[in-house]
């Protein structure tokens, strides 16, 4: 049971939330839940204790115990670390009002959850895609933008930004394109015929020449198309076809990398196509096991399999 001082205190942050942050009345009502569980776990945790005085004093055990509880009752990672935030954030307020050390609370860290990546296409999901997408817009230079938008994410692997910052500057289009991923880190990554057509008709059809510095693809008013405009058109397409929501832009690029590894390719080139900084990364995004791994290893090393000396 949760103290009265305790609740008002709630109250107020609430309040506060709404007031300072503006924050949405759903938003609100989510902390809400999330602290007065905490609330009444420490209540409970300390025998009933009235006021605020116990909250002043609560240490990493008492956090231990609390996330403890919250795995114990089924909470998975990701309920635990949205509880978490929104229990670091009350204490944090309380603190600053009642004068008083939350570095326990503060310091407390939620388990590890995985990255939650999407799921690959099947290869003929892919294809007829990428056959039906032209077909959602009217406008036939906006149709075609759609298909080389879609044919880069799945023919090369690119990211969704990386695709829509490309300029006139990569026309025309030859067999490879210099990308500038995250960090600033650049790769080189091969443009498959088909791309190369799809890229060629839409800057053929498109009302705007395209300029060395301007935009490569363009939204219907002219400016610089936006990452929701793809995300609609993918949208629309997984609809006709009864594709799962999953389906979305980014797992073209999760399909390109799967799909080329189980057609036997290299691990290692996949992470140079994907520009990933670790193998590791590459390994988890394909969905890749360890006994692929290995076969990918035993392939790659020279020394692999070739009863390297025991010993010393």
């Amino acid at each position: 049971m949760i103290s009265p001082a305790a609740r008002d205190a709630l109250e107020d942050f609430l309040a506060a939330q709404r007031a300072q942050r503006g924050a949405a009345e759903n938003t609100v009502e989510a902390y809400g839940r999330d602290i007065a569980g905490f609330l009444a776990f420490m209540a409970m945790h300390h025998g009933g204790a009235e006021g605020l005085a116990p909250l002043a004093r609560i240490d990493i055990s008492d956090m231990r115990a609390w996330l403890a509880r919250g795995r114990a009752e089924g909470a998975g990672p990701r309920t635990m670390a949205r509880r978490l935030s929104a229990v670091k954030s009350f204490m944090r307020w309380l603190a600053d009002r009642e004068g008083f050390d939350p570095s326990a609370v503060l310091s407390a860290r939620a388990p590890k959850h995985p990255p939650r990546l999407p799921r690959p296409l099947a290869e003929d999901a892919a294809r007829d895609l990428l056959d039906t997408v032209g077909a959602q817009h009217p406008t036939t230079w906006i149709a075609a933008r759609d298909v080389a938008v879609v044919t880069l994410l799945y023919g090369c692997g690119l990211r969704v930004s990386e695709a829509l910052s490309l300029t006139g500057a990569a026309l025309p289009m030859g067999e490879a394109l210099r990308i500038r991923g995250k960090g600033g880190k650049e790769r080189i990554v091969p443009v498959i015929p088909a791309a190369r057509a799809a890229v060629t008709r839409y800057a053929e059809l498109c009302p705007w020449p395209p300029a060395p510095d301007a935009p490569l693809f363009r939204g219907a008013r002219g400016g610089a198309l936006g990452p929701r405009a793809v995300q609609k058109v993918m949208a629309a397409t997984r609809m006709q076809l009864g594709l799962p929501a999953s389906a979305t832009p980014h797992a073209l690029r999760h399909s390109f990398a799967t799909h080329l590894l189980s057609a036997g390719g290299d691990l290692r080139a996949i992470q140079d196509l994907l520009g990933h900084a670790s193998l590791s990364t590459t390994q988890v995004y394909t969905g890749v096991d360890t006994a692929r791994l290995m076969e990918v290893y035993e392939a790659a090393h020279p020394k692999a399999g070739r009863g390297a000396p025991r010993g010393g």
